[in-house]
């Protein structure tokens, strides 16, 4: 199968202001069936530098850029994408292998993140400051602005590479920043094609294209961007292993880290099960289970504990195996057989320390059946990591401070979900799960582009979304004047 797409832009890489050569390509394969969809071309130490040269070089120039040119540079970059949108979905299809529902919503949301981040050009302004609160201070002004940090590196994971790639770009460009995209070497496909429209726009609106840049390649690659002093910011999604490598290797400057978590359901002996069972069904495994806050681990007040566990088990067979380009499929092959096998191996080892296996565990060609396990080893891979996969794990306690207390036990903090009547055990959930953003009755997975995104504990550091995102990109600067 080979991608009808891979003529909408040019051959090599986006460097500079035109295209770079590439002696060396890598295959992109379709999960679902080990098809190669396309040879992407895998870029340089060289190209990398390249990049960071001419990016410095732009500094100067996108950061006169005015809110004006900006804001209509984001306007038209929306518009260019949405008529698009129909072939990036299917792009998207073949080279993550997420079902066909799941790529429509994520070119959905990056629509929106364009158009948020275009809103947000006209709210980025500073404040004054009564310097005259001290003595020597009296009679000066004194107010600060928001200016940009420098170039940004952007690394993108391979779960959603269109919308991780724009919650990087579209920021960067509002803020002023140039900006270098390394996207995951799986999926670089629709982020090339989404690079090149975006110097399309800039070039027409008299903008160097050098301000959005694309490398690709391996650990030398990224090293090379994120090691260089000229990268002022690095804002990178992925593992927490990675991320926390990238952290000391970009030090002292900023790092931007979204990595991921384990995330925690609670259901409490309040709550409505049937909306709590639709919610795992919906949040366990879209993105066939890639995502950083898909339902993981559900934590269950021992009074329902067993209705859930039979509801749930009632309406498996809704999450339908299949096809990733069939509108029905819920459920295909994850990224590739290395991770198929690491999930498996996971299953294993926690099946042999204890677990028990309410449904699934098994392969489907080459997809992994929807999965509940119950009783998981706290300590077992299963419940302590990111599964990253189409698996959930049940477990009973005897209260909501247990289910608070053991959600809290993790080494993650993303989101969390708790299903309850009660104002006051959502409240207690709010204030006490050590998380970056709490839902109530609804799915952990939850996010709204315009929201602040982030976590703590090793989920990461800094937030994500439009306004958030430029506020990383930025630094205050103060003036003190005395008239």
């Amino acid at each position: 199968m080979v991608s009808p797409y891979l003529n909408a832009y040019p051959d090599g890489l986006p460097v500079g202001d035109d295209w770079a050569p590439c002696e060396d390509s890598a295959d992109v394969v379709f999960p679902f069936d080990g098809s190669v969809v396309a040879k992407a071309p895998v870029g340089t130490v060289e190209h990398a530098r390249l990049a960071l040269d001419a990016a410095e070089k732009a500094s100067a120039e996108t950061a006169k850029l005015s809110a004006g040119k900006k804001r209509a540079v984001l306007m038209a970059v929306h518009d260019a994408l949405a008529a698009r949108s129909t072939e990036l979905e299917e792009l998207l299809v073949l080279e993550t292998g997420k079902p066909l529902v799941d790529c429509r919503t994520e070119v959905a949301r990056t629509l929106t993140t364009w158009a948020a981040a275009a809103e947000e050009v006209a709210h980025t302004h500073g404040e004054t400051v009564p310097l005259d609160l001290q003595p020597l201070g009296e009679g000066m002004v004194g107010y600060w602005t928001r200016r940009p940090a420098g170039v940004v590196v952007g690394i993108a994971g391979f779960n959603y590479p269109l919308l991780l790639a724009s919650h990087k770009l579209a920021p960067a460009i509002a803020a002023g920043c140039p900006i270098i995209i390394k996207p995951a070497p799986n999926t670089p496909l629709a982020t090339l094609w989404a690079v090149h429209l975006i110097r399309e726009v800039l070039a027409d609106h008299g903008v160097t294209s050098a301000a959005v840049q694309l490398v690709t390649g391996g650990i030398e690659v990224g090293e090379t961007l994120v090691g260089d002093p000229r990268a002022a910011v690095v804002s990178f999604t992925g593992s927490a292993a990675v991320g926390h490598q990238i952290a000391k290797n970009a030090a002292p400057r900023k790092a931007v880290l979204e990595l991921g978590s384990n995330t925690g359901f609670i259901v409490a002996a309040d709550a409505v099960i049937a909306d709590a069972v639709d919610a795992v069904l919906r949040g366990g495994f879209y993105a066939n289970g890639q995502a950083c806050i898909s339902v993981q681990r559900i934590v269950l007040e021992q009074p329902i504990a067993a209705e859930f566990e039979q509801a749930l088990l009632a309406r498996l067979g809704e999450v339908t195996v299949g096809d990733p380009r069939s509108p029905d499929t819920r459920v295909a092959p994850v990224i590739n057989e290395a991770s198929t096998q690491r999930i498996m191996d996971w299953i294993g080892n926690a099946t042999a320390r204890g677990a028990r296996m309410l449904a699934g565990g098994q392969r489907v060609g080459r997809s992994i059946q929807p999965t509940v396990m119950a009783d998981v080893p706290a300590d077992a891979e299963l419940w302590c990591e990111e599964i990253f996969g189409p698996v959930v794990c049940l477990q009973s306690v005897s209260d909501v401070d247990a289910a608070i207390e053991l959600v809290n036990q993790s080494r993650y903090g993303l989101q969390a979900a708790v299903y309850t009547k009660s104002l006051e055990t959502a409240f207690r959930a709010v204030n006490e799960l050590e998380v970056g953003g709490v839902v109530v009755n609804e799915i952990p997975g939850f996010r709204s582009d315009i929201m602040p995104y982030g976590g703590v504990k090793d989920s990461g550091i800094g937030r994500e979304g439009p306004r958030f995102a430029i506020e990383e990109f930025t630094v205050t600067r103060m003036a003190m004047i005395r008239p």
